[in-house]
């Protein structure tokens, strides 16, 4: 396979699209994906036109981990180029939305903790199985992980080898939602829950992700009333605030 179309992007109606496009290897990581991975991350944070991403995999698997032959390979520098991909879905100013229909496995289970939600098929696994390969986690794993299933669920996982299923990641909150039926259709399902965000104000979408990042941090509610203050102020005072407050009064009226 060649390189250039080891990830795959789409856009439409403000939605990027971006497919892991290795479906013999299970869409293993490689340096040259991560790097063309992170590449259209960027892009699509530089482009006006797009307000959300979501991530997947060609079936069946979502991301089976790192490559095997790279991470015999590999140092501290070589991890770091594997780790780009997926840091840059977790950096991303972008809301993202992983789009699990498959295992993922290792590094893989990485690229699917960076977004902020996770949507899977009825096929999706979340396997760490970095103990299993006789490596440690790497990438921030262990912090991810536990900020979302908490430390009993993170060390089943990464030091008992379990591996939750579609319908146990829903419940122990490392999945928002199973979608039944094949690739398409989680990828459907995926795009239509970046609708809203796709359609707001661009830069009003970046400053809420970047504000709920804020105050999940803030130990009191006191605090997050204040960050939000400021910036929902500044919101009120934009052309975008005016133009749908107007839509609104006018709809309103027009039903009285």
């Amino acid at each position: 396979m060649s390189t250039d179309n080891a990830v795959l992007l789409a856009k439409r109606d403000g939605v990027a699209v971006l497919t892991l496009n290795d479906p013999e290897r299970r869409n293993a990581l490689t340096l040259a994906s991560s790097r063309q991975l992170a590449a259209h991350v960027r892009d699509c944070e530089d482009d006006p036109e797009v307000s959300a991403i979501v991530v997947t995999g060609a079936p069946p698997a979502f991301c089976a981990g790192a490559d095997l032959t790279v991470l015999g390979e590999s140092k501290a520098e070589g991890l770091r180029g594997i780790y780009a991909g997926f840091l840059a879905v977790a950096n991303s100013t972008l809301p993202t939305i992983a789009a699990v229909g498959g295992a993922a496995v290792g590094a893989g289970l990485n690229l699917a903790l960076a977004a902020d939600v996770r949507l899977s098929g009825p096929r999706a696994r979340y396997d760490a199985r970095f103990l299993q390969l006789g490596i440690h986690p790497g990438g921030g794993m262990t912090w991810m992980l536990q900020r979302l299933v908490g430390p009993q669920a993170a060390t089943a996982m990464t030091l008992f080898k379990h591996v939750p299923d579609a319908e146990e990641a829903r419940r122990i909150g490392l999945s928002f939602q199973t979608v039944d039926g094949d690739h398409d259709a989680l990828v459907e399902a995926a795009v239509a829950l970046a609708a809203p965000a796709a359609a707001g104000p661009r830069e009003l979408v970046k400053t809420i992700k970047r504000t709920l990042r804020a105050t999940h941090r803030m130990p009191e509610h006191a605090e997050a009333v204040e960050a939000e203050l400021e910036v929902q102020v500044e919101s009120m005072g934009t052309p975008e605030f005016a133009a749908l407050l107007a839509s609104m009064k006018a709809r309103i009226s027009s039903s009285a």
